[in-house]
């Protein structure tokens, strides 16, 4: 299906400027008119390791965590990556493996930077986690050919300010969004990047600065916990 009006009826965005409409009042405008099998796709990429899907597939395999080692927390977001990456949309496929890869490789890069472990900070079992696991003392991590993002990933890891690397990485993704999309007018493609790219907008319109650097600073800590230091 076509959504060439309620795109056209949508305002240009851009990472330099802000937004006018809600996120709320946007996603409500969209679930109006997308297909039941459209808005299944919108409601996927909303999902978090907290929904009851994942906690669903943690109830039903309650030995999970002893199998792969990781905090409960890292599984859930494991299981979410995974959730998605079944997902028979090529777009959100490729968008929650994109992602699971991005955080990967950067987890890696900066533990490798301080010396801390690799092995508990890679979630997933995709080839991009087996080869940072397998050469985590390559300079590429044997990932040449295998990841683009790679060079642009090890790049954003060098950058101290956490606020302004967080700032490159939605850059990144953006970018990843247009690219997907090139090929696609007023698809649900359209759609689902017009939503993601929002919510950057909308994630960086409702942080100043201290507070930016004050969530950061939980994030890196959380990260400390996560890979147990």
């Amino acid at each position: 299906m076509l959504y060439n009006y309620l795109l056209a009826g949508l305002d240009e965005l851009s990472l330099n400027q802000k937004q006018r409409l809600s996120l709320d009042d946007l996603l409500a405008l969209m679930r109006e008119q997308l297909t039941q099998r459209d808005a299944a796709l919108l409601d996927l990429l909303l999902m978090t390791k907290d929904d009851a899907v994942i906690s669903g597939i943690l109830e039903e395999n309650p030995d999970l965590q002893e199998e792969t080692s990781l905090s409960e927390d890292d599984l859930r977001t494991q299981l979410l990556y995974e959730y998605g990456m079944r997902c028979r949309n090529g777009f959100v496929r490729n968008w929650f493996e994109f992602n699971l890869n991005l955080n990967n490789v950067l987890a890696a890069t900066i533990c490798r930077k301080h010396g801390f472990d690799i092995q508990k900070a890679v979630i997933g079992n995709n080839e991009v986690a087996q080869q940072l696991r397998k050469n985590s003392s390559a300079r590429d991590f044997g990932l040449a050919g295998i990841l683009p993002e790679l060079n642009d990933i090890m790049r954003l890891a060098a950058i101290d300010n956490l606020l302004e690397r967080e700032r490159h990485i939605d850059a990144l993704r953006w970018q990843w969004t247009e690219e997907h999309t090139i090929f696609h007018n007023f698809e649900i493609e359209n759609v689902l990047t017009y939503y993601l790219q929002a919510a950057m907008l909308h994630r960086w319109d409702s942080l100043s600065r201290e507070e930016g650097e004050q969530v950061f600073r939980q994030l890196l800590m959380d990260l400390k916990k996560g890979i147990k230091f």
